[in-house]
């Protein structure tokens, strides 16, 4: 299991679509699961998909009672079964969108099903990649516990840097078990590789790359165009191809 992590704005969702497009050009072999576990749900916008129902409609529709259920129906195991039915099927990979939810007290619960629904899926798919929520949420809630391989990434600022630390820090205090955790430079130069490094020694973390902002990725993005079509000559992609390649391939029965 991997998960994408780090601060708001610093591309987590374009650099796990970008890792898809990369296991799928590499390793059409593997099951691949992409969970999009960000409530703002951008993920099946950039790989051009249209999700019907997400984890937050289906917990919308118990809370709304459009059913007629007993008393003593049970509503978790029910919520269970709905998600095998969302799971949106894409070019090569199923896609699981957690989506929002509109009523209070919801949100617990979904990242609950949430992590359970992933727990249940391990056995199916030989990758889950998952595009987490901006900052220390996800960490709180143990939303990616038992994380083969995590990504903090960061865009060279201050605040993004403080993220990563945070995030450690906090796995740390939890206990959340990962197996290893890789810190990512993304739409930085090259020269602040060295400032990178020292970050990740200081947190005892792995330094894995620096990935280039990239004109054609951001016209992509702009354009609507889905990431799973930029083309080789991409600066960003070639970079993730180099980052992928050392840290995850190397797990992976390719």
């Amino acid at each position: 299991m991997v998960s994408v992590s780090g601060k708001g704005g610093v591309g987590k969702t374009t650099f796990t679509a970008l890792t898809l497009k990369y296991l799928l050009d590499v390793a059409s072999n593997l099951d691949i699961l992409l969970v999009d576990a960000d409530p703002d749900s951008n993920l099946p916008d950039v790989l051009g998909i249209d999700v019907k129902r997400t984890v937050g409609d289906v917990v919308n529709e118990v809370k709304d009672s459009k059913y007629d259920l007993p008393p003593d129906f049970d509503k978790k195991l029910y919520l269970e079964k709905q998600i095998f039915e969302i799971l949106e099927e894409g070019r090569g990979f199923d896609l699981l969108v957690m989506g929002v939810t509109e009523r209070e007290g919801c949100y617990c619960l979904v990242n609950s099903l949430l992590t359970t629904i992933v727990g249940m899926l391990l056995e199916n798919y030989d990758v889950i990649l998952m595009d987490m929520p901006a900052g220390l949420e996800h960490i709180s809630r143990r939303t990616d516990r038992d994380v083969d391989i995590l990504y903090i990434l960061a865009d060279g600022s201050k605040m993004s840097m403080q993220t990563v630390l945070r995030i450690k820090d906090l796995s740390e205090k939890l206990l959340t078990r990962f197996k290893k955790i890789f810190l990512v430079g993304n739409m930085v130069s090259s020269k602040l590789t060295a400032a990178f490094e020292k970050i990740a020694q200081s947190a005892n973390i792995t330094f894995a790359g620096i990935i280039p902002y990239d004109e054609i990725v951001a016209e992509y993005n702009f354009e609507g165009k889905p990431l799973l079509d930029v083309p080789i000559n991409s600066k960003a992609y070639d970079a993730t191809k180099s980052v992928i390649k050392r840290t995850l391939l190397p797990y992976l029965s390719v």
